[in-house]
């Protein structure tokens, strides 16, 4: 059993019959009043988000995890294939338990968190950044450099991401999986 305080972002807990992943948490100390935790939490089984808050001191049940790394393989549908880089075991999880299926391109190295209790995977961690390809985005019009001046781009993945006006098709760029925002030119 643990407690509020041990609440940190990636948890896994028992929380009214599920498991939950913690996405985000804030402690917060009010001048007046107790201490609590307000979260953001992801069920790893249906992938629908929870906002809760815990009173300090308040127990929860946590789940102990272990991570292994997997490769991506493929999709089909909503089933998404890995394969376990050390004993080459593969599995199929949902689309609803990734984080951002969109920005993970055949061959990526993710983190599985998987329950030791009955072996079953809980949910996916990406790495903190990919680096994707652009693959069609409108050209930068020269002289339009209007401050943090955006337009969108579809990676080689698929997914839109929007991007300074310099960047053009075949740039590679940096993406934050966590907001899945762009971060940065990659140079050659």
């Amino acid at each position: 059993m643990a407690t509020s305080s041990d609440i940190r972002k990636g948890l896994c807990i028992r929380y009214n019959n599920d498991i939950y992943k913690i996405i985000e948490f804030l402690h917060v100390k009010p001048g007046k009043g107790p201490a609590f935790v307000r979260t953001k939490m992801k069920s790893v089984t249906t992938g629908k988000t929870l906002e809760n808050t815990f009173s300090a001191g308040h127990k929860i049940d946590d789940v102990r995890v272990e991570t292994h790394k997997f490769q991506y393989l493929y999709n089909e549908g909503e089933m998404y294939h890995f394969m376990n880089t050390e004993d080459y075991a593969q599995i199929q999880l949902m689309k609803d338990i990734l984080d951002t299926p969109e920005l993970m391109k055949e061959g990526e190295v993710v983190t599985v968190l998987i329950n030791t209790e009955d072996g079953a995977p809980l949910s996916v961690d990406m790495p903190a950044h990919v680096i994707l390809e652009v693959t069609s985005t409108e050209p930068g019009v020269k002289g339009n450099t209007a401050t943090n001046a955006t337009k969108p781009a579809i990676v080689e993945t698929g997914a839109e991401i929007n991007v300074p006006l310099f960047i053009n098709e075949g740039d590679k760029i940096r993406i934050d999986t966590d907001k899945g925002q762009y971060q940065e030119r990659m140079k050659d």
